[in-house]
């Protein structure tokens, strides 16, 4: 309830970031203790997993669109931001191009890129995590399914970064950056749809613009729209999630070791270290009209995030959220969100990350964190600028 404490839950709050925070679990158990925190005016968070998956549950209480959250597009990103009926449209076309049977078929590519970029630092005996595996593989995977040039991978981080990290402490000082980003954007996959369009390739990008509903193919605008969406999600998720379970694992040797002895484990860790970690620690809706939430109330036009990362742990909710367990089944996650707006790409997502938990610990078995590490963790999206780990040299690499 806000009762008397809403002034002062208010100025606690100001400014922070559960992403950045060295132990998010701890300050998500203190949030739990209100249903609704009111973060500034206009701004109010949930936090507890049942009203949390309600509101998920209801996007026409709790909508997606364009209001909840504002990254330099000029229309709805498709099909985040986009809600139920229309919503069904897009994914008709593309949940079938996401499909686990299609995402498992790259796995074998997959493995080629983490032997790869692996054989770049294995002899080496130390290597930083983040900038030589975590971000070029995801980044890269994108490329190669987009049928891009890899040459334009350096370019693809820049627009990733200036629209999900520009320069600037406020949303206000952030926005110029985010506006240059967004036009680039816009302009880069503007001219490559007139190109597929001219000649159509063997690639994800070419599939979209040929799918139809109901005899309509998407409009050139929809199609932008949809690799908007596509760049930020497969540029830094992936890299997030990676970054988030090497540090837990090379600061949990028990952990690291039960993969290692056991990779029969890597499927249900990945849902674990999902669970647990949270990289995307939360995800912005729009309240459409008044409301309670445990009887807080929440008002129409305000900006409600959703704490997937305190649902994850809300050991209230589901017996054991408090601890990791490597084995845990079955896991029902908030990590990829819940609803219509389940994260897309999941099913890609899973494929990356147990192929590089599989291949890093065939190959790298024993790792720490570099002496003197200490982890700073990014603020929005839970991520790390460095993560340097050392290791056995290996003398020989064997792909």
């Amino acid at each position: 309830m806000y009762g008397e404490n809403e002034s002062t839950e208010q100025t606690s709050l100001a400014g922070f970031d559960p992403a950045s925070s060295d132990d998010p679990r701890a300050l998500f158990e203190e949030l739990r203790k209100q249903p609704v925190l009111q973060i500034g005016p206009g701004f109010a968070a949930l936090t507890r997993r049942h009203d949390i998956e309600a509101a998920l549950r209801n996007p026409a209480l709790f909508s997606s669109r364009e209001e909840a959250v504002k990254l330099g597009n000029v229309r709805p990103l498709i099909p985040l931001q986009i809600d139920p009926p229309k919503h069904v449209k897009y994914r008709r076309i593309l949940d079938p191009l996401f499909a686990p049977r299609q995402m498992a078929a790259l796995e074998g590519e997959i493995v080629e890129l983490v032997d790869d970029l692996m054989g770049k630092f294995v002899g080496r005996g130390e290597c930083d995590f983040h900038e030589e595996l975590a971000v070029p593989l995801p980044c890269t995977v994108f490329l190669r399914l987009m049928g891009l040039p890899l040459g334009d991978l350096e370019l693809f981080l820049s627009l990733k970064e200036g629209i999900i990290r520009p320069p600037g402490a406020t949303m206000e000082e952030q926005e110029p950056e985010r506006k240059r980003t967004a036009d680039a954007i816009y302009a880069y996959f503007g001219d490559l749809v007139d190109e597929r369009r001219a000649k159509p390739g063997d690639d994800l990008l070419t599939r979209i613009m040929g799918s139809e509903v109901d005899g309509e193919q998407l409009t050139k605008e929809e199609v932008l729209d949809v690799c908007f969406l596509f760049l930020i999600a497969g540029l830094d998720t992936v890299t997030d999630s990676l970054d988030c379970f090497f540090a837990h694992l090379a600061q949990h040797p028990e952990h690291r070791r039960q993969i290692v002895e056991d990779p029969g484990v890597i499927s249900s860790s990945v849902e674990e270290l999902l669970r647990w970690e949270s990289p995307v620690p939360g995800i912005a809706r729009v309240a459409l009209e008044d409301t309670e939430v445990g009887g807080c109330p929440v008002h129409a036009g305000d900006n409600v995030f959703l704490l997937l990362g305190s649902a994850n742990t809300d050991y209230e909710a589901m017996p054991g959220a408090d601890v990791v367990d490597l084995r845990r089944n079955p896991n029902p996650h908030l990590a990829f969100g819940g609803g219509v707006h389940r994260c897309l790409g999941s099913h890609l997502a899973r494929v990356e990350l147990r192929v590089v938990l599989r291949e890093f610990h065939k190959r790298i078995p024993e790792y720490s964190l570099a002496p003197g590490t200490v982890l700073e963790y990014t603020p929005g999206l839970r991520s790390v600028s460095r993560l340097p780990l050392v290791f056995s040299p290996v003398a020989e690499f064997v792909g």
